[in-house]
């Protein structure tokens, strides 16, 4: 009898577990990226309104290097239960899964897309010491003085390395890569003459344009952004050029669909929030939150555009 008692007490308590409403416990958003960075303010600005929509802590956890690849890899070996997210973006999943011969980590097949939750155009800038106002007098001091001039990024695979690639490879110039470890001492540098430029994420460059602590060249979308409107895109100059900056959440594969649900319906409505939309548009991004299939079709098509880059580039992540 007591064997019954005890399992039936064991099954209870187990039934008890499963008939919890998600979240009962701390949830924890992974940042695979520095704090200050899209991903970063993104993540915190969320995390703060579903603490107080669930009544449960919502942390950002920031786990930076290998362009994203540390985080992913912790977002993707954790358990499957809505508890751990990740806060990913268009370097973690889908310029690394093109760049890397070889990731203990499939974006496809071990992420469940939540939803898109705010895209930005990268942003050409140069420090104001480099004599050129507009991306053809760029390219042509780059072609006059090949080598001369670097470019900053957050990390080998990060949007920005790509980014600068792209540009080498689309307008024929040779400029070298200068990797740092994440975007803000990226910044820092190109703000300081260390470095000359950088095409990276324009939300956290945005202030520093405005101050006038930066130049700003171009963009990387095929259009005008709202809150650049002077600054015309990289394609106008250079054909076929166009990146978009992404970030959005994903959970490990194999997440329960109502837990998919629950944080797809919740971030949607945080993100129809006013005060929160008006934050993330000051900051220079544009709000989406589409749906999970909607979401998983952009990845897709981001990873195809990357491959094609990394092939005609030949970029590496090492």
């Amino acid at each position: 009898m007591k064997q019954i008692y005890a399992a039936l007490g064991a099954l209870w308590i187990a039934c008890a577990a499963m008939a919890q409403p998600f979240p009962s416990k701390s949830v924890k958003i992974i940042v695979p990226s520095t704090p200050g960075d899209g991903s970063d303010i993104l993540a915190r600005s969320i995390g703060q309104k579903l603490t107080e929509r669930w009544g449960q802590p919502v942390l950002v956890e920031n786990r930076p290097g290998a362009g994203g690849v540390i985080g992913a890899e912790a977002a993707a070996r954790s358990p499957a239960d809505g508890y751990t997210v990740i806060m990913g973006n268009a370097g973690s999943h889908a310029i690394n899964q093109a760049l890397y011969a070889k990731l203990s980590y499939d974006v496809v097949r071990d992420f469940s897309p939540i939803t898109l939750v705010a895209s930005a155009p990268n942003v050409f800038i140069v420090n104001p010491s480099v004599p050129a106002k507009t991306v053809a007098e760029f390219i042509a001091l780059a072609r006059k003085e090949p080598g001369k001039y670097s470019f900053a990024s957050g990390g080998n695979g990060s949007s920005a390395h790509l980014n600068g690639e792209m540009l080498n490879a689309f307008a024929g110039i040779d400029m070298t890569h200068v990797p740092y470890k994440g975007s803000s001492p990226a910044i820092t540098d190109v703000i300081a003459g260390q470095v000359q430029l950088m095409i990276g994420n324009l939300p956290p460059i945005l202030p520093h344009i405005k101050s006038g602590k930066v130049r700003a060249l171009g963009v990387t979308t095929t259009t005008r952004f709202s809150a650049t409107p002077d600054v015309p895109p990289i394609s106008e100059t250079v054909a076929g050029y166009e990146s978009m900056a992404w970030f959005g959440l994903f959970a490990p594969a194999g997440t329960p669909k109502d837990v998919i649900t629950k944080w797809h319906n919740d971030t949607v409505a945080v993100l129809a929030l006013p005060d929160i939309r008006e934050r993330i548009v000051q900051l220079g991004f544009e709000v989406v939150g589409n749906t999970p299939e909607a979401y998983a079709t952009l990845v897709r098509s981001d990873i195809a555009k990357w491959q094609r880059v990394v092939k005609a580039s030949g970029a590496k992540a090492d």
